[in-house]
């Protein structure tokens, strides 16, 4: 029974669907009809009808007496689309055509903000993407103002506001100059969404070391390693020693500990120390005479 009125439905839809931009005389539809909101349709003549609302993924009916008004509760259409009106009597078939728009209420934001991860003191090293949908999770296509707040650090805030475009709206922010989680959050109206992001420090920017004899060898110790804005860089940073004597080479990595590197070396007499980590280079020492 339920395939048979299936077929029979999509019959219908299809005989009406080239009469369906047709306001025809006998069926009044509104123009456009916000979604979740109520709504009427008029008929004219006299008997018996029923009247079916097609639209994607919904099909209504009703059962209908012609020349009386056919009022739709709240929530009755909530998609927003091309909807078709179909009203078929004893003795004739009439049709016509209406659009569901999304509500002009934003109730939900769906919010995209990357990276997750990122090093402090970056212009505009933040991206963030929303896109606005209704209580019924349509798209608002209308312009909107949407509000942005990167905040968390140290207390430090930065805002911004951009307007959607066809449901979309996008800003870019730069990432503060303390390590530390910071919150990102759209925000229209009453709806908002947050993210949470680490900021972690950047390049090293301070790289001293010292040494001092150590029995037979030669203790080497860094000063607390940091980046340009004073951020301990993470333990486990490997820091890199290297000892240029003559006829040779020594090299020792050794991660950061509690922010400080340190490991024993040969004591060749007028050997040359350095130390790295990455690409920056920190100072170099030169141990004793020649031997």
């Amino acid at each position: 029974m339920r395939s048979r009125f299936t077929f029979l439905l999509g019959a219908l839809v299809i005989t009406a669907m080239p009469l369906a931009l047709a306001q025809t005389g006998s069926l009044h539809l509104p123009g456009t009809v916000e979604a979740g909101s109520a709504f009427s349709i008029q008929s004219t003549g006299n008997g018996n009808a029923v009247l079916y609302i097609v639209g994607l993924g919904q099909v209504v009916k009703r059962k209908v007496q012609l020349g009386q008004t056919v009022s739709f509760a709240p929530g009755d259409l909530r998609s927003a689309g091309h909807y078709l009106a179909v009203l078929v009597g004893d003795s004739s078939t009439e049709n016509g055509a209406f659009d569901v728009t999304a509500a002009h209420q934003p109730g939900a934001l769906s919010f995209l903000a990357k990276p997750s991860r990122l090093a402090v003191d970056l212009h505009d090293g933040i991206s963030g993407v929303v896109y606005v949908f209704d209580a019924f999770q349509n798209l608002v296509l209308a312009t909107t103002q949407v509000s942005f707040q990167l905040s968390g650090v140290a207390g430090a805030t930065q805002t911004r506001t951009a307007l959607t475009h066809n449901g979309v709206a996008w800003t870019k922010m730069d990432s503060a100059a303390k390590e530390g989680s910071v919150q990102f959050v759209a925000r229209v109206g009453d709806a908002a969404s947050t993210r949470v992001m680490q900021l972690v420090p950047g390049n090293p920017c301070h790289l001293r070391m010292s040494a001092r004899p150590s029995g037979q060898r030669l203790a080497v110790e860094t000063e607390p390693v940091r980046d340009c804005n004073g951020n301990a860089l993470p333990d486990g940073t490997i820091v890199t020693f290297t000892e240029r004597y003559k006829g040779g080479e020594s090299t020792v990595d050794v991660p950061l500990k509690r922010g400080v590197a340190r490991t024993d070396m040969p004591a060749y007499g007028g050997a040359k120390i350095s130390v790295a980590t990455g690409v920056f280079v920190g100072n170099e020492i030169r141990w004793g005479g020649e031997r």
